[in-house]
């Protein structure tokens, strides 16, 4: 599995451990005191280093390849899902999927962004940047969830919205202001989770939920720290600098009231344990849901949009005020 450079004194430590339980079995000899004392030094160290990560570092955690993705949530979370393909007017993006599926026996529609797990793979799925067509699927979906009375869960992950040529003459731009304007009104609850990477458009597209929750090592903001880093300084190496900025981290989103919670992900990320990352967010999933569908919908709708109206908000003070 691919390691982080910040845990190599971790990786060296199980290293020695590995090495002498490897030397009890072949010589007949007890470092079990030994092994025991590195392995509570280990388990300090990798607590203290996740628990002190920098913003870039955990965008870099959002990025492992091993992370698991959209369909490998929907498999953890979800029983019967029926995938849905294409938008009625161009083609079926792979980028995105969606379909219906049971989440603890109640039906519900589930759309996110989808990355490849090897080449042929992202190809395949223009390594997880939607087309417009993407979006005007997971909108159809959500429209039929409306029309079905069935809960939305949308699950992101995703840098951004595919910016290449074709894509803006399909109406890119203009298809994911419309996700952003009719997600707001929709007549059924909705639950966003971003689960690794949350960047631009792309994932404000299916953003506009009535909770947004958030795992611990994902990001969340309206432009990556590499692109910030180029528009800023015309250096793209400084992406560590620009993370800092633009305060992307569950920490500061949780605090400016853009998410409402974080979700605890295993110690050194969830690519180490999909399925206890996948138990962590049906708890709470389950708690967030139960909770946005006791609530009557016109009253979901109007608190919807006074959440996405307040954000950004601030306080003017002339000059004799300072």
């Amino acid at each position: 599995m691919q390691a982080f450079e910040w845990e190599k004194p971790v990786l060296e430590l199980e290293a020695r451990i590995g090495e002498l339980k490897q030397f009890i079995h072949s010589e007949e000899m007890d470092f079990s005191q030994e092994i025991k004392t590195l392995e509570r030094k280990a388990a300090t160290l990798r607590k203290e280093i996740y628990e002190n990560l920098t913003p870039f570092q955990r965008v870099t955690m959002a990025r492992h390849p091993k992370r698991p993705t959209t369909l490998d949530y929907i498999s953890l979370l979800f029983d019967e899902f029926v995938e849905f393909h294409g938008d009625r007017s161009y083609r079926d993006d792979q980028a995105i999927v969606g379909g219906v599926a049971l989440f603890e026996g109640r039906p519900v529609t589930v759309v996110g962004p989808q990355k490849g797990r090897d080449t042929k793979d992202n190809i395949a799925r223009n390594f997880g940047l939607p087309h417009p067509e993407g979006y005007r699927k997971a909108l159809r979906l959500m429209k039929q969830a409306e029309k079905f009375g069935r809960p939305i869960i949308t699950l992101i992950d995703v840098v951004g919205a595919y910016p290449g040529i074709e894509a803006e003459e399909r109406g890119q731009g203009l298809v994911i202001a419309q996700c952003i304007e009719e997600m707001s009104f929709l007549k059924t609850p909705i639950l966003s989770i971003i689960t690794g990477e949350g960047g631009s458009g792309g994932a404000l597209a299916l953003g506009v939920g009535d909770r947004i929750l958030m795992l611990e090592n994902a990001w969340y903001s309206v432009i990556s720290p590499e692109m910030c880093a180029a528009i800023l300084w015309r250096d793209s190496s400084r992406a560590a600098e620009a993370a800092d900025l633009l305060r992307l981290t569950p920490t500061d989103l949780l605090k400016f009231g853009i998410i409402d919670d974080v979700i605890t992900e295993p110690l050194g990320g969830a690519h180490r344990d999909h399925v206890t990352t996948g138990l962590q967010i049906r708890s709470f999933m389950r708690r967030y849901l139960a909770t946005i569908m006791k609530k009557p919908i016109d009253q979901l709708i109007e608190e919807r949009l006074a959440r996405f109206r307040q954000i950004g908000t601030f306080n003017e003070k002339s000059l004799a005020e300072l």
